[in-house]
C-alpha cells in the first residue's frame, strides 16, 4: 500500500498546475478573454476524447454493475453531500439570499473530474478510469437536477436538458462501441489523434482552474468566512469522506467501483459551482470561500484519507 508520502507526491503535480494556471493569468499569458474558448475546447473535444480512450476497449466496462451501479453512486452521493450541507448551512446561521443554497450547492460537489482522473490512472491504470467516468454521468445528472433546483429553483426538465452534452454523448458512443467491441476496428491514424488529444484534456483542464481562482485571491480577506470556510471543510474533508467509505465497505460492487468511492471520499470541492453559482444568481463569493477552503486543506488530506480508505477497504 503506497505510504503518505507517495500519495502525496502523487497529487503534487495536480496542484501544480493549478498554481501555474493562477501564475499565468497573473503575468497575463493567460487572459480572462480566452477562458470560454477554452472551456468549451477541453469541453466539448479533449474531455471527450479522454472519455474514448479510457471507455473503448474497457474490459471493466463490460460488467453490467459497473455501468448499472456506477452512475447511481455518483448521483446518490452528490444528492447526498447537497442535501446534508443544506441542513449544516441552517445550523450555523445562513438563509437564503445570504447564501444558503450557494453553500449547499457548493459543498456538496465534491471534485469527480481533474484531480480523481490522474490519481486513478497512477494508481490502478485507465480500467478504473472508464469505471469513473461512468461514475461521473450519475454525478452530472444529479448536479443539473437535485443541485440546480437547490440553487436557482429551475425545473427538472430545465435541469435534464443540460446533460444533453458533448461528454455524455461521447460517453454513450464509447460504452456502445465497447460493449460491441467496436474499437478493434478503428484506423491507427483515429486512435493516435484520439491519444494526442486525451492528453491535453486534464492540463489544460487544471491550468483553467488556477487561472480561475486566480481571480479571486487578490481579494485574500474575501477568502475566508469562518462559517462557511470551516463548516464546508469539516462536511466535505470530515463527514462526508466518512460516509462515502461506508458506502465502499458495505455495497456489494466491483473493486473498481470501490476504488472509485474511495477517490472521491478523499476530494475537496469542485471547481463547476463557481461558475454555475455566477451564472444562476447564486454567491460566487461563498462558493470560492467553499472552494479555496477545502482545496487547501485537501493537498493535506487526500492523501490521508486515500490511505485510510484503501486499508479499511481492502482493494
Amino acid at each position: 500500500m503506497p505510504s503518505y508520502w507517495q500519495l502525496l507526491l502523487l497529487i503534487l503535480p495536480v496542484f501544480v498546475l493549478i498554481g501555474l494556471g493562477a501564475v499565468m493569468r497573473h503575468v497575463k499569458w493567460l487572459n480572462a478573454e480566452a477562458d470560454a474558448s477554452l472551456l468549451k475546447l477541453v469541453v466539448s473535444f479533449l474531455y471527450p476524447c479522454l472519455i474514448f480512450e479510457n471507455v473503448l476497449g474497457n474490459a471493466a466496462l463490460r460488467v453490467p454493475g459497473n455501468l448499472v451501479l456506477a452512475p447511481l453512486v455518483g448521483f446518490a452521493t452528490i444528492a447526498m453531500g447537497i442535501y446534508l450541507a443544506y441542513y449544516a448551512g441552517r445550523a450555523i446561521g445562513l438563509t437564503q439570499g445570504e447564501g444558503l443554497r450557494t453553500f449547499s450547492f457548493s459543498t456538496g460537489i465534491y471534485n469527480y473530474g481533474y484531480i480523481p482522473l490522474p490519481l486513478m490512472v497512477a494508481l490502478w491504470g485507465n480500467d478504473s478510469v472508464g469505471v469513473l467516468l461512468v461514475h461521473n454521468v450519475g454525478a452530472e445528472a444529479a448536479i443539473w437536477t437535485v443541485g440546480i433546483l437547490m440553487l436557482a429553483g429551475l425545473s427538472l426538465r430545465e435541469g435534464w436538458r443540460k446533460l444533453i452534452n458533448a461528454p455524455v454523448i461521447a460517453l454513450v458512443a464509447a460504452v456502445l462501441g465497447n460493449t460491441l467491441d467496436l474499437g478493434r476496428y478503428l484506423p491507427s491514424v483515429a486512435t493516435n489523434v484520439i491519444h494526442l488529444s486525451a492528453a491535453c484534456a486534464i492540463p489544460l483542464g487544471l491550468l483553467l482552474i488556477g487561472a480561475t481562482l486566480m481571480e479571486y485571491l487578490g481579494r485574500p480577506r474575501e477568502l475566508f468566512d469562518k462559517r462557511v470556510t470551516l463548516t464546508s471543510s469539516l462536511l466535505r474533508l470530515g463527514v462526508l469522506p466518512v460516509l462515502f467509505l461506508l458506502i465502499a465497505k458495505f455495497l456489494p460492487c466491483s473493486d473498481d467501483l470501490k476504488r472509485v468511492i474511495i477517490v472521491q471520499a478523499a476530494m475537496p470541492a469542485g471547481i463547476l459551482p463557481l461558475v454555475i453559482a455566477k451564472h444562476y444568481g447564486g454567491r460566487p463569493l461563498t462558493a470560492v470561500q467553499v472552494v479555496i477552503g477545502t482545496t487547501v486543506l485537501g493537498l493535506f488530506l487526500i492523501p490521508l484519507w486515500l490511505r485510510i480508505g484503501l486499508q479499511w477497504v481492502g482493494v
